[in-house]
């Protein structure tokens, strides 16, 4: 677990590096903010988070539960998703608008056009909108 990054994912980066292309300018990882937002936008008031699917346990075809040490990982998958729930709670209660984007909206089977993806971030942050998310698309048999 000690390899796995908390910042500079890949997700993440494919978000900045697609909203700097459109003129968005943003702080990253900014400390003062409760859940330290990946992406922030001060003169918008908006902070973007994004998810990866496994650590925040989404509802969607690249979650699975591990086979082993189950009490463990529930327990952890859990308190991550409590936590998401304070930290976007404790955001909008500072006055800030907050996006969740999913790593499902930009990999696997559901995943979304990489274009989709940065245009409804864009328009959201042109937007008066509080919350925001975007995910992958969702598919039968699931």
């Amino acid at each position: 677990m000690a390899g796995i990054r908390g910042k500079n994912t890949r997700p993440e980066l494919f978000i900045r590096r697609g909203l700097h292309a459109a003129g968005f300018r943003y702080r990253l990882h900014d400390r003062s903010l409760p859940g330290c937002p990946d992406l922030v936008f001060p003169g918008r008031k908006a902070a973007i988070l994004v998810h990866g699917c496994f650590w925040h346990g989404h509802d969607c075809s690249l979650f699975r539960w591990p086979a082993s040490r189950r009490e463990f990982w529930e327990a952890k998958i859990m308190r991550n998703r409590e936590r998401d729930i304070e930290v976007e709670a404790s955001l909008l209660h500072s006055g800030w608008r907050v996006m969740t984007i999913w790593e499902c909206a930009l990999k696997g089977r559901g995943k979304l056009d990489a274009d989709t993806v940065i245009c409804r971030t864009a328009n959201w942050l042109r937007s008066n909108e509080q919350t925001g998310e975007i995910r992958g698309e969702t598919h039968a048999g699931r």
